[in-house]
């Protein structure tokens, strides 16, 4: 079969979805994937044939002096909107002769149109799970603001507001490109395939039967060496905290850099800098700046995980069994650091510009010292006294499998 995979956002949106089509490459499946160009480093690593959307959303969240979450979320909304009608354009004239489209993150509704127009079947896949349900609240909205009761109807205010923000350059594009009738409620009818370990968000007892929990995502062990300065850090002392915050570009601001640093004064630290444009000079000693780098050969070399608490991120941190203290900035990072926080995983959520203090953990690492008193991970330890993930916990299965698309 021939799938065309539709997604626009950051490193996080395009990885897992770059790792799924090489997973249907392997088992016969023709993949073109489609997604910003500086997203797709881990396709071409892959083998996976794919080129880039219009639009560049890392200069759309470049920082700036007074970033705030909000702000993200408007150039997000931005960037779709400008271009919605050039990716509808593309991903019709790429889709000619598919038999499914695979769609995510800002580039669904035009993914989902393209279907349409084409006449093959439309595959929802995310990260974020928007479905309805009365287990939790939306992953989009703020923590402790909605009722248990309300969890179920809550969804259907997030997902009408996402859809206003789109709604308008949507349908405009659907009559320019396709000659399709205007749209006037979100799709709610399709297979819908969530990158998510059931070991971090069990499956809600009332989804309904098209949609499917298929554990994180992820590529094939990379035939990778650390360089040898990495490995010479790591020899010289004790397992060092890793602190990154991936593609959070515009909320990195050195207000909160100021304060990070201070959180883990005196340890050793591996740094991320990511998106943020971080410079090696703004950071003490002790501090080793790593570039891109497996998290499934990383993580395990430290003693506790500080991140933003990305859906891929939280992911690579539980399955290597490490503790986390989650920064939450924006979106549905705050859902994923209360994830980690229920089991015991992660010390208590900080808030972006206050993170929690992380000078007592060297002892925990890979889940040891269940039951001890640590201030960082809590009373249970890194694992909250629990059996310890592993990969079956977190890799992906054939999810394609189950909506009849094989």
């Amino acid at each position: 079969m021939k799938f065309v995979v539709v997604t626009y956002g950051t490193e996080g949106d395009t990885r897992p979805l770059a790792a799924l089509s090489r997973s249907l490459m392997d088992t016969g499946h023709e993949v073109r994937l489609l997604a910003d160009a500086a997203t797709l480093d881990s396709a071409l690593a892959l083998g996976v044939s794919a080129e880039p959307l219009a639009g560049d959303i890392k200069q759309s969240l470049r920082p700036s002096k007074e970033s705030r979450p909000t702000d993200t979320a408007r150039a997000l909304a931005r960037i779709a909107n400008l271009n919605t009608e050039t990716w509808l354009r593309q991903i019709v004239s790429v889709g000619k002769g598919c038999d499914a489209i695979i769609v995510s993150a800002l580039a669904s509704f035009v993914g989902l149109s393209a279907a349409a127009y084409l006449g093959v079947r439309a595959i929802g896949a995310g990260f974020i799970p928007i479905t309805p349900t009365a287990d939790f609240p939306p992953p989009l909205l703020p923590p402790g603001v909605v009722p248990r009761w309300l969890n179920r109807a809550s969804y259907g205010w997030v997902n009408s507001l996402v859809w206003r923000l789109l709604r308008k350059s949507t349908n405009v594009a659907r009559a320019r490109v396709c000659s399709l009738p205007p749209r006037k409620k979100v799709w709610t009818d399709h297979p819908i395939l969530y990158g998510v370990s059931p070991s971090l968000l069990p499956r809600p007892r009332d989804y309904p039967p098209n949609v499917y929990m298929c554990g994180q995502w992820v590529p094939p062990a990379p035939e990778w060496s650390p360089p040898r300065d990495l490995v010479d850090f790591l020899a010289a002392g004790e397992p060092p905290l890793y602190l990154g915050f991936g593609s959070m570009a515009g909320l990195i601001q050195p207000r909160l850099l100021k304060e990070l640093i201070a959180a883990v004064s005196g340890r050793r630290v591996l740094f991320y800098p990511g998106w943020s444009e971080v410079s090696p000079a703004e950071l003490p000693p002790g501090f080793f700046v790593v570039r891109d780098t497996p998290h499934s050969w990383l993580f395990p070399q430290t003693s506790v995980v500080i991140h933003h608490g990305g859906a891929g991120t939280t992911h690579s941190a539980a399955c290597a069994g490490v503790p986390s203290v989650v920064v939450p900035l924006a979106g549905d990072q705050f859902f994923w650091a209360d994830r980690l926080y229920r089991p015991g995983r992660c010390s208590e959520p900080g808030e972006g510009e206050k993170p929690a203090r992380a000078g007592a953990c060297s002892q925990h690492r890979a889940g040891g010292a269940a039951g001890g008193a640590c201030p960082l991970c809590g009373p249970r330890g890194a694992n909250g006294g629990r059996k310890r993930p592993g990969p079956s916990d977190f890799g992906h299965r054939d999810a394609y499998d189950e909506t009849g698309l094989r």
